[in-house]
Protein backbone atom coordinates (compact mmCIF):
# COMPACT_ATOMS: atom_id res chain seq x y z
CA UNK A 1 0.00 0.00 0.00
CA UNK A 2 1.38 3.39 -1.01
CA UNK A 3 1.44 6.20 1.52
CA UNK A 4 0.59 9.58 0.02
CA UNK A 5 2.05 12.98 0.88
CA UNK A 6 -1.45 14.26 1.66
CA UNK A 7 -1.64 11.84 4.61
CA UNK A 8 1.25 13.57 6.42
CA UNK A 9 1.42 17.12 5.04
CA UNK A 10 0.43 20.16 7.06
CA UNK A 11 -2.72 21.32 5.30
CA UNK A 12 -3.38 25.00 4.63
CA UNK A 13 0.06 26.22 5.67
CA UNK A 14 0.80 29.80 6.60
CA UNK A 15 1.93 31.72 3.52
CA UNK A 16 3.54 35.11 2.96
CA UNK A 17 3.55 37.68 0.17
CA UNK A 18 6.71 38.11 -1.90
CA UNK A 19 6.92 41.83 -1.09
CA UNK A 20 6.63 41.47 2.71
CA UNK A 21 9.70 42.32 4.79
CA UNK A 22 11.83 39.51 6.22
CA UNK A 23 11.25 40.76 9.76
CA UNK A 24 7.54 39.96 9.31
CA UNK A 25 8.39 36.49 7.94
CA UNK A 26 10.65 35.88 10.93
CA UNK A 27 7.90 36.91 13.36
CA UNK A 28 5.31 34.73 11.57
CA UNK A 29 7.58 31.70 11.82
CA UNK A 30 8.25 32.33 15.48
CA UNK A 31 4.59 32.97 16.35
CA UNK A 32 3.27 29.91 14.51
CA UNK A 33 6.17 27.53 15.18
CA UNK A 34 6.96 26.88 11.53
CA UNK A 35 10.25 26.85 9.64
CA UNK A 36 9.04 27.31 6.06
CA UNK A 37 6.62 29.71 4.40
CA UNK A 38 5.35 29.31 0.84
CA UNK A 39 5.74 32.69 -0.90
CA UNK A 40 2.87 34.01 -3.01
CA UNK A 41 2.47 36.76 -5.59
CA UNK A 42 -1.19 37.54 -6.30
CA UNK A 43 -2.13 34.10 -4.95
CA UNK A 44 0.38 32.26 -7.16
CA UNK A 45 3.26 30.29 -5.66
CA UNK A 46 6.58 31.93 -6.53
CA UNK A 47 8.93 30.48 -3.91
CA UNK A 48 9.56 29.32 -0.38
CA UNK A 49 11.46 31.05 2.42
CA UNK A 50 12.92 29.11 5.31
CA UNK A 51 14.07 29.95 8.79
CA UNK A 52 17.53 28.92 7.63
CA UNK A 53 17.39 31.55 4.86
CA UNK A 54 16.63 34.21 7.47
CA UNK A 55 19.35 33.08 9.86
CA UNK A 56 21.86 33.11 7.01
CA UNK A 57 20.98 36.69 6.07
CA UNK A 58 21.25 37.76 9.70
CA UNK A 59 24.96 36.89 9.58
CA UNK A 60 25.59 39.79 7.20
CA UNK A 61 26.30 43.01 9.02
CA UNK A 62 24.62 45.34 6.53
CA UNK A 63 21.39 43.36 6.09
CA UNK A 64 18.38 44.64 8.00
CA UNK A 65 15.44 42.26 8.03
CA UNK A 66 13.01 45.16 8.23
CA UNK A 67 14.31 46.54 4.91
CA UNK A 68 14.71 43.40 2.78
CA UNK A 69 11.73 41.69 1.15
CA UNK A 70 10.99 37.98 1.22
CA UNK A 71 11.48 37.86 -2.54
CA UNK A 72 15.17 38.64 -2.10
CA UNK A 73 15.72 35.70 0.27
CA UNK A 74 13.33 33.03 -1.00
CA UNK A 75 14.14 29.98 -3.06
CA UNK A 76 12.38 30.51 -6.36
CA UNK A 77 10.83 27.51 -8.09
CA UNK A 78 10.44 25.28 -5.03
CA UNK A 79 9.87 21.54 -5.31
CA UNK A 80 6.11 21.12 -5.80
CA UNK A 81 4.05 17.92 -5.78
CA UNK A 82 0.40 16.95 -5.75
CA UNK A 83 -1.23 15.44 -2.69
CA UNK A 84 -1.35 12.07 -4.42
CA UNK A 85 2.45 11.86 -4.71
CA UNK A 86 3.91 8.74 -3.05
CA UNK A 87 5.73 9.73 0.13
CA UNK A 88 8.66 7.43 -0.70
CA UNK A 89 9.37 9.22 -4.00
CA UNK A 90 9.01 12.66 -2.42
CA UNK A 91 11.32 11.75 0.47
CA UNK A 92 13.99 10.42 -1.90
CA UNK A 93 13.81 13.58 -4.00
CA UNK A 94 14.08 15.75 -0.85
CA UNK A 95 17.25 13.86 0.07
CA UNK A 96 18.63 14.20 -3.46
CA UNK A 97 17.96 17.96 -3.49
CA UNK A 98 18.96 18.40 0.17
CA UNK A 99 15.80 20.33 1.00
CA UNK A 100 13.64 20.38 4.10
CA UNK A 101 10.22 21.13 2.63
CA UNK A 102 8.01 20.41 -0.35
CA UNK A 103 5.02 22.50 -1.35
CA UNK A 104 1.84 20.52 -2.05
CA UNK A 105 -0.47 22.03 -4.64
CA UNK A 106 -3.96 21.06 -5.72
CA UNK A 107 -5.68 22.77 -8.65
CA UNK A 108 -2.93 25.37 -8.87
CA UNK A 109 -3.26 26.44 -5.23
CA UNK A 110 -1.07 25.74 -2.19
CA UNK A 111 -2.83 22.96 -0.32
CA UNK A 112 -0.11 21.99 2.12
CA UNK A 113 3.53 21.65 2.99
CA UNK A 114 5.42 18.43 3.60
CA UNK A 115 8.57 18.81 5.68
CA UNK A 116 11.37 16.55 6.83
CA UNK A 117 9.62 16.39 10.21
CA UNK A 118 6.46 15.10 8.50
CA UNK A 119 8.64 12.45 6.87
CA UNK A 120 10.01 11.40 10.25
CA UNK A 121 6.47 11.18 11.61
CA UNK A 122 5.56 8.91 8.68
CA UNK A 123 8.62 6.75 9.35
CA UNK A 124 7.73 6.45 13.04
CA UNK A 125 4.17 5.40 12.12
CA UNK A 126 5.52 2.82 9.69
CA UNK A 127 7.83 1.36 12.33
CA UNK A 128 4.99 1.21 14.86
CA UNK A 129 2.82 -0.65 12.33
CA UNK A 130 5.64 -3.06 11.55
CA UNK A 131 6.19 -3.81 15.23
CA UNK A 132 2.51 -4.45 15.87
Amino acid sequence: MTTLVSEYMSAQPFTIGHDIKLSVAHEMMRRHGVRHLPVLDAGKLVGVVSQRDLYFLETFRDVRLDEVSVEEAMTAEPFVVGGDAPIEEVALEMVRRKIGAVIVEENGKVAGIFTALDGLRALADLERQRAA
